[in-house]
């Protein structure tokens, strides 16, 4: 009866919202089949996390690539968006979803549909060259073991998934339209994250200290459960999701 009783209550601040915002994490695509970088069964747990230093890529590129290949390309490039993705691009088209600031590099959501998604974390299916800084796109590129180059002719730099490794900064635009997101939102909507990751974590804080209502979808609690949580919903992100979609005033 609680559960239903904050699912109510849930449904009710989200349709009587002028500006939701999502912020997904890890947690999202799990039932992609992407398992997370940390925890119990956690990449990190199986791999070493040198393979994303940034200058022990510059360095060692022939070591840290093959792993990355197998991880983000042979892997995870099978995964498809799930429920979840889908029922927040739906919001999108519907009016009921403003915004998304995704952790996550997977392309997942702009794959459901969903248009306005500011990645926090980069994307993986863009390259960076590291010499001239071209930008080039995954489908561009035959991945093999070998560390991929530059197409430009007459640079051949290393190139560089352009997500976030060890040692590197925010994309400035990314940081800065989930910045404002966070202070223009008046309801929050947490999915699939744990709050540890820095300064990602910090976002959410920053739309509680503007007003924002915080809806929280996760397994289990979460250090933003305790401090800035104001419903919290236990279960997977797509049977929540699903359930709540259904409820939503379009």
């Amino acid at each position: 009866m609680e559960e239903k009783h904050k699912l109510e209550q849930a449904i009710e601040i989200l349709n009587t919202a002028k500006h939701t915002v999502a912020f997904t994490g890890a947690g999202i695509s799990v039932e992609s089949g992407i398992p997370p970088f940390r925890g119990p069964g956690g990449l990190w747990s199986k791999y070493d996390p040198i393979i994303l230093d940034l200058d022990y890529y510059k360095r060692y590129s022939n070591k840290s690539w093959p792993v990355i290949k197998k991880l983000f390309f042979d892997f995870f490039g099978s995964a498809i968006p799930n429920d979840a993705h889908l029922d927040l691009a739906k919001m999108e088209q519907e009016g009921s979803l403003i915004e998304i600031i995704t952790q996550n590099i997977d392309n997942l959501h702009q794959e459901a549909g969903s248009k306005k998604v500011y990645e926090f974390h980069g994307n993986s299916q863009k390259f960076v060259c590291m010499d001239c800084g071209s930008i080039i796109l995954r489908n561009e590129l035959v991945l093999t073991e070998e560390s991929p180059h530059c197409l430009k002719t007459k640079c051949n730099g290393l190139l560089k998934p352009d997500f976030i490794f060890f040692g590197e900064g925010i994309p400035a635009d990314a940081y800065e339209a989930s910045i404002q997101a966070a202070k223009n939102a008046d309801v929050f909507i947490l999915i699939g994250t744990t709050g540890e990751i820095m300064p990602a974590s910090q976002i959410p804080f920053l739309a509680k200290q503007n007003g924002a209502k915080i809806i929280e979808i996760n397994i289990t609690e979460s250090s933003f459960t305790s401090q800035i949580t104001d419903v919290f919903l236990k279960g997977k992100a797509t049977d929540v999701l699903n359930k709540i979609i259904t409820k939503l005033v379009s």
